[in-house]
């Protein structure tokens, strides 16, 4: 047989896949997007993945029944490709066609690559530009129950790293999504909702803008649903790319190691840490130093702003980080911190990363406020999990640990591997200052106004040599007082040897909720 005889099947093939793949929901379309500077679902895949890695799937999925229409993919692209070397599933939401609102064939296509990214163990990132529930195609009873629900999704258990990044306005499919993944990104400029402006006003009468109702303040501020708030698409694809780089393919491997730099003796970290317990200071500045140079990727910056969350490395291993941030509300324990804390402790006990805690903490905030949002639930919620984890847990003190805080950021005899504290750090039920308005209260009020204030410095001067790290230290409490200086030499060699050891799977934290 000739290979001219196979022209007339290969000639119309790939013009149909050629103008699929180019014209999308209509060349038009296509020349619209990129005339208002926005990207298409197509140009998001490509910035993503290493040049020529994609290997698409579903290109000639059709929805049934809208043969008449041209909808090619039914508004979802998506296949198999690679980062930075590494395979990944990859899909997104093509704006181009119905607004790539969700039907039939679109959703069946999205749990097919999902379905074969966990089989394979790799990583499945989702581009979310969603224009919710496609009317009138599943507004009947059919045709509803013909999208399949997310149980799979529900069922990861973290096996896979799942990563959404939401690229334009998503109601529906792709918010939900967003809730499922351990890493939200969002693009300024978007909004991210179950339910469009548009039909809460019809709905509920309420009007409202989609930046107010779902905008990046709103989810990285108050919500804490989205970890990272990107500019632009480069700002996208860099926090992808630098988030997956952490993490194992999946859960049954190790986390990649990169070569370790430098470790040595730091001076200048004395320069950053006031002396003075209540002064303030940024720990961002401290973990830059400790950790290994410019590895710091910080999750939820925006949320819980007291507690520091984010990824780095510390001697070329990756590792999870939780700090008390001075600068912020004292660096105290409040609910949205707590939820921040549990939510990168799931994380790194499903994939294998070493939990390291900066403490230096007045304790849980105090007042209705925090008391009235549930402050008791997630503060044992946190303590549970730091327990539960079966990763090495790694805690250094630096100034002080204090109240019930103490225990919940890696306090002694609750599961921690390793304790260390700063030489002349402080430990106890208050700071003294409280303390001596406490316990001191009726001595101080029998006093003349003006000598009140003296009586109270020097009560808690008496209280403050009780606090002490050194009485932990000497009863086995505190693992190592050490130089301040030390800090990341010490860090590194506990974190080294931790690490070799095996870590049972599944992992207790894998199984829990990525939301709640």
């Amino acid at each position: 047989m000739a290979r001219e005889d196979w022209d007339d099947v290969r000639d119309p093939f790939l013009a149909r896949r050629q103008r699929i793949r180019t014209e999308m929901g209509g060349a038009d379309r296509v020349s619209a997007l990129h005339a208002a500077g926005q990207a298409t679902a197509r140009d998001w895949i490509a910035a993503l993945v290493d040049e020529g890695s994609f290997q698409e799937v579903g290109t000639f999925a059709w929805a049934a029944g809208r043969d008449e229409e041209w909808l090619p993919g039914d508004g979802k692209i998506g296949g198999y490709a690679t980062v930075g070397g590494r395979p990944v599933a990859v899909a997104g939401d093509d704006v181009t066609v119905k607004r790539a609102t969700s039907a039939m064939v679109g959703n069946e296509k999205f749990h097919r690559l999902f379905e074969s990214a966990m089989r394979a163990g790799t990583p499945f990132v989702y581009f979310g530009s969603c224009g919710g529930g496609r009317i009138p195609d599943i507004l009947g009873a059919t045709g509803f129950t013909a999208v399949r629900g997310y149980e799979g999704v529900a069922r990861r258990r973290r096996a896979i790293p799942l990563v959404a990044a939401i690229v334009g306005d998503s109601f529906g499919a792709s918010s939900l999504l967003a809730g499922h993944a351990d890493l939200t990104v969002q693009m300024r400029g978007t909004c991210l909702a179950v339910t469009a402006p548009s039909v809460i006003e019809v709905a509920t009468g309420e009007a409202i803008t989609p930046e107010d109702l779902g905008g990046v303040a709103v989810h990285s501020e108050r919500t804490g649903l989205v970890d990272v708030v990107a500019d632009d698409l480069a700002g996208v694809v860099t926090t992808i790319e630098r988030f997956l780089s952490y993490l194992p393919s999946h859960a049954g491997t190790e986390p990649p190691r990169s070569p370790c730099p430098d470790v040595a003796n730091d001076p200048g970290l004395l320069d950053l840490v006031p002396r003075a317990r209540r002064s303030a200071y940024d720990m961002s500045a401290v973990v830059d130093r400790i950790v290994d140079p410019g590895s710091y990727f910080a999750i939820g910056a925006r949320f819980g702003r007291s507690l520091l969350t984010g990824l780095a490395r510390l001697g070329g291993i990756p590792i999870g980080l939780i700090a008390n941030q001075p600068s912020y509300q004292a660096g105290s324990l409040t609910p949205d911190a707590c939820d921040k804390a549990i939510r990168l402790m799931c994380l790194c006990d499903a994939f294998g990363l070493p939990i390291v805690m900066l403490q230096d903490t007045p304790g849980f905030l105090v007042g209705s406020g925090p008391e009235h949002d549930r402050l008791v639930a997630k503060a044992d919620v946190m303590q549970q999990a730091y327990a539960l984890a079966a990763v090495p847990k790694v805690t250094l003190l630096l100034r002080k640990g204090f109240g019930l805080g103490y225990y919940a950021m890696g306090g002694n005899d609750v599961g921690g591997d390793a304790l260390f504290a700063w030489a002349g750090s402080e430990i106890g039920f208050m700071d003294p200052v409280a303390g001596a308005n406490v316990v001191y209260a009726a001595e101080i009020a029998r006093l003349p106004p003006d000598q009140r204030d003296e009586h109270r410095r020097r009560r808690a001067a008496q209280l403050e040599a009780s606090t002490k790290a050194d009485g932990p230290a000497a009863a086995m409490r505190v693992d190592e007082l050490i130089d301040p200086i030390e800090s990341r030499p010490v860090l590194v060699a506990a974190v080294r040897r931790l690490s070799s050891r095996a870590v049972p799977a599944p992992r207790p934290l894998a199984s829990w909720p990525t939301r709640w």
